[in-house]
């Protein structure tokens, strides 16, 4: 897992994909481009599409806003859920501990 930057607390992230500058314009419909980035699952926010593994790639997308939404709701729920849950459960179990 990579360490978290000065001010960066999150691990995963639907950002707008950043926009090439060729020949495109808004038109072309890729400022509209989101993709999702997960430091958690190894890829680095500094680093442009292709320059990912295709696996990564795979996760990033690129997503409308609806799917990108999705896609970060079943990201979370698929791998993250259970170590979110972990202080949670922690603390009902100490909670229904008996006491000694």
């Amino acid at each position: 897992m990579r360490p978290a930057l000065p001010g960066r607390n999150w691990t995963l992230v639907l950002r707008r994909r950043p926009a090439l500058v060729v020949q495109e314009s808004p038109e072309d419909g890729r400022f509209d481009a989101y993709e999702l980035i997960c430091c958690d699952c190894g890829d680095d926010p500094d680093l442009d599409y292709g320059e990912v593994s295709p696996e990564l790639r795979r996760i990033r997308g690129p997503y409308v806003i609806a799917a990108g939404v999705a896609a970060y709701t079943t990201h979370v729920r698929l791998f993250h859920a259970e170590a979110d849950q972990a202080p949670l459960t922690q603390a009902v179990n100490a909670r229904s501990a008996p006491s000694a």
